[in-house]
């Protein structure tokens, strides 16, 4: 049985369809990696899978008891607020001692539990996000662009992190990412998103694109910007921008490695 099936969703925000008629499901076990241009709904997926999306069509349904784990992209911790690390990990309450000092070691900040959030790095701060989604144990883990704004030695020891953490808790993982070697090297399945499934498979398999093989090696800062594909059905030729969201379909896209609030 799959953790996770999503059944041609669809998502508004007020006027704007942000995502159409998206089907994918994530089995026990594996690593699915997201990618798309910005404003491509990437993070809405993430977000209607964990319910703080309202969809607007379509359905998802999750194994039962399924316990998630979600480490967003970002969090914005206000720096006149004093919360501890450990204190931070027991909202919103349940966790005991034992589990934090677990998930802190587990994610290698244990040395973090006294300090305060406002005072921690990029890299410290994604690590402690990581450990208070290891304290529910998760059987789905998601990531939403972890790595983003940490340096590539930074974010390829996350990523080797996260691999350990798979292996280790025999969760799986659903990530975005746009970054190459990770979607080459880490995931089973990669869907690529555009405000529908543009196609979706085995790494090999949606790199052999010829138009992504001319691509390969363009992507910005080292980034994986967006797969060129070659589609087996039409989408209409016209161009909406609305509020931040791309809905031009089955064009080329080049964007850097920042999703666009959504």
């Amino acid at each position: 049985m799959n953790l996770v099936d999503v059944e041609k969703l669809s998502v508004r925000y007020g006027a704007t369809q942000v995502l159409r008629d998206i089907s994918m499901h994530v089995a026990p076990g594996e690593i699915v990696t997201i990618v798309g241009p910005n404003g491509s709904g990437k993070t809405t997926l993430l977000r209607a899978i964990v319910g703080a999306a309202r969809i607007s069509g379509g359905r998802i349904t999750t194994a039962p008891n399924l316990v998630l784990g979600y480490v967003p992209q970002k969090l914005h911790i206000d720096p006149t607020l004093p919360i501890t690390v450990e204190r931070f990990l027991r909202l919103p309450g349940g966790a005991t001692r034992s589990d934090i000092e677990a998930a802190l070691s587990r994610a290698g900040v244990a040395q973090l539990t006294h300090r305060q959030m406002s005072e921690l790095s990029g890299g410290q701060l994604q690590r402690v996000l990581l450990a208070r989604a290891l304290v529910t144990k998760p059987d789905l883990l998601l990531l939403d662009e972890p790595t983003a704004g940490l340096d590539q030695p930074g974010s390829a020891d996350f990523y080797q992190l996260i691999d350990d953490v798979r292996r280790e808790f025999g969760c799986a993982v659903l990530m975005i990412s746009h970054e190459l070697h990770v979607v080459m090297a880490s995931s089973d399945r990669v869907i690529c998103l555009n405000g529908h499934v543009c196609c979706h498979g085995t790494p090999e398999h949606v790199s052999s694109a010829p138009e992504y093989r001319a691509l390969f090696g363009t992507g910005t800062h080292g980034a994986l910007a967006l797969y060129r594909h070659e589609h087996d059905h039409q989408h209409g030729h016209d161009h909406t921008h609305d509020h931040g969201h791309d809905h031009d379909h089955g064009h080329t896209h080049t964007h850097d490695s920042h999703e666009a609030a959504e």
